[in-house]
């Protein structure tokens, strides 16, 4: 079987499907690797680096050709302008696997069914102990955490640590972090370590201890959380009072900090508004928000994705695609939960789908000239019956 890692085409993606000391394993499985001229450049990684490890080099056109498996970072759906290209590359029985904009993407997905194209997205990995090691989504928050503080303590306009000099002591910053996925925890480990002093706030009290063993404090609304986590351990949707009233808690907390980082996101829906702009214009001028939910429309009702505003000394930042700024170790780790789902999938050297297990079939979307994921399938038809057991 061979298995094919093009250059990604997204804006602004330096990221790389597999990286070279992923290849041997996947020799042993009976997988052959070519990749494109450069694929890996940006990320850190030469070609030379990939032949060493067995891997052919070619050109992109002949990679479409011949792959039987395409693996990418951003797949069509999830890169509908520039990838479409790849869309006509495609031909029918190739399976392609990576992110792929499930539960939004809807049109491109049904577009690229209609190619008799295989399609596995692997932002639909269960929550699962055996597919902890496939979870692209942690390993993904686990670089936008860290570079999340890193963006707000080289905005703020002062440091983090506490410090006792001759001049003076300086107060220690302080940071609040809203959501405790992920994302959240590795920005309260990144903003402790610099010496801040850290607040976080989850719908889900369950996370409390979690905050607590990285040092921060746990913040406690007067709010009805009981149903507030989806079986997956994702913050489930609430009503509209409900976020009335936290967007009120929450401001006085906010005002209270210098930074805040928000990572609250609900999968396949906007990111509910947690911080108003009253609850901006109460923050001390010079504080920053750092805005991971950017990509969802945000957490900030003044959240612009992609840029960053400041309202009344108050610097908002809407960062897109965090990962993809060290894209080295991001490349790192998505590389190792690719090639372990596909690992997964190999059987004797070719691809073995069966839908009787669990990982396979919650992250297969499009088989066979059809949408066969059941809550994928269900957005795309909400009438339409389901083609594989409920997700």
């Amino acid at each position: 079987m061979i298995v094919g890692v093009p250059k990604e085409t997204y804006l602004q993606e330096r990221r790389v499907a597999l990286v070279p000391d992923v290849l041997s394993t996947l020799g042993k499985s009976g997988v052959e690797v070519i990749m494109e001229a450069g694929a890996g450049t940006a990320a850190g990684y030469l070609d030379g680096q990939y032949k060493e490890k067995g891997a052919v080099v070619v050109a992109r056109a002949e990679l479409f050709e011949r792959a039987d498996v395409v693996l990418q970072v951003r797949t069509f759906p999830a890169n509908a302008a520039a990838g479409r290209a790849d869309l006509e590359d495609l031909r029918p029985g190739q399976t392609v696997i990576g992110m792929a904009d499930p539960l939004t993407a809807l049109q491109e997905i049904g577009q690229l069914a209609q190619r008799q194209v295989t399609l596995f997205a692997l932002e639909l990995m269960p929550r699962i102990t055996r597919a902890q090691s496939m979870d692209i989504l942690s390993s993904m928050a686990t670089v936008a955490g860290y570079k999340a503080v890193l963006l707000a303590a080289a905005e703020l306009p002062r440091i983090f640590p506490l410090l006792m000099t001759a001049a003076g002591t300086l107060a220690p910053a302080r940071v609040l972090v809203i959501g405790a996925g992920v994302a959240g925890l590795q920005a309260i480990a990144t903003a402790r370590r610099l010496g801040a002093v850290v607040q976080a706030y989850d719908v889900r009290p369950a996370v409390r201890e979690q905050v607590e063993s990285l040092g921060g404090q746990f913040v406690e609304l007067q709010l009805d959380s009981e149903d507030s986590e989806d079986a997956g351990g994702y913050a489930k949707a609430q009503g509209e009072d409900f976020y009335r009233r936290q967007q009120e808690e929450l401001a006085k907390v906010v005002a209270a900090n210098d930074v805040v980082v928000t990572t609250a996101a609900i999968p396949g829906q906007q990111a509910p508004i947690l911080i108003t702009e009253a609850a901006v214009a109460a923050m001390a001028s010079g504080s920053v928000v750092v805005d991971l939910a950017a990509e969802r429309g945000g957490n900030c009702a003044l959240t612009q994705p992609g840029d960053t505003v400041e309202i009344g000394g108050v610097k908002i930042m809407g960062p897109l695609n965090l990962p993809s700024t060290a894209p080295y170790h991001a490349s790192q780790m998505y590389a190792h939960n690719i090639s372990t789902f596909l690992r997964h999938l190999v059987e004797d050297g070719n691809l073995a789908i069966d839908l009787e297990d669990e990982i396979t079939r919650e992250t297969l979307i499009a088989r066979g000239g059809e949408v066969v994921h059941a809550r994928v399938r269900e957005l795309i038809q909400p009438s339409a019956p389901s083609a594989s057991k409920e997700s």
